[in-house]
C-alpha cells in the first residue's frame, strides 16, 4: 500500500471517529441541558423528530471539520466534508416531513449510514488534497 493511500485511508479514518466522538461528546451533553429544561430524550423523539435528526447531524459535522481546520485544510475541503453530513440529514428530515418514514430511530440509522459513502465521495472529490497530505495541498484549497 502507498504512502498516499495509507494517508486516504487515516483520514477518513479520522473523520468516522470524530463523527462519533462528536456523538458522544455534544449530543449527550444537549441531551442533559434538555433534561435539565425539563425535556426528556423520548419527548424530543416524539414531539421533535426533525431537531433529533438536525441535533444529530450537526454535533457530528462540528468535530469534524474542526479536525480537518486543525489539519490543514481549507475552507473548500471543510464545507464539502460538513455537506457531506448535512446533506444526508435533511434527506431524512425530508422524508420525515412527507411523511414517508416516521420511524425515527429508522431514521437515524439511514442518516448515519449515508453519511458514510458522503464522506468517501466528498474526499474523492479532492483526491490530491487527501492523497498528498492536508498541509502539502492547504494552499490549493483555501
Amino acid at each position: 500500500m502507498t504512502k498516499s493511500t495509507r494517508h486516504f485511508i487515516r483520514h477518513y479514518a479520522e473523520m468516522v471517529a470524530a463523527m462519533f466522538l462528536g456523538m458522544g461528546v455534544l449530543f449527550a451533553p444537549a441531551l442533559v441541558a434538555l433534561g435539565a429544561a425539563g425535556v426528556s430524550s423520548s419527548e424530543l423523539r416524539s414531539d421533535a423528530p426533525a431537531l433529533l435528526l438536525l441535533g444529530m447531524g450537526v454535533t457530528m459535522t462540528l468535530p469534524m471539520v474542526a479536525w480537518m481546520r486543525y489539519r490543514g485544510h481549507g475552507r473548500a475541503a471543510s464545507n464539502e466534508m460538513a455537506a457531506s453530513m448535512l446533506i444526508p440529514t435533511a434527506g431524512v428530515i425530508a422524508l420525515l416531513g412527507a411523511g414517508l418514514v416516521d420511524d425515527v430511530g429508522m431514521l437515524l440509522m439511514v442518516e448515519h449510514v449515508v453519511m458514510l459513502p458522503a464522506m468517501l465521495v466528498a474526499m474523492l472529490l479532492r483526491r490530491d488534497e487527501y492523497l498528498g497530505g492536508p498541509r502539502a495541498q492547504a494552499v490549493l484549497t483555501r
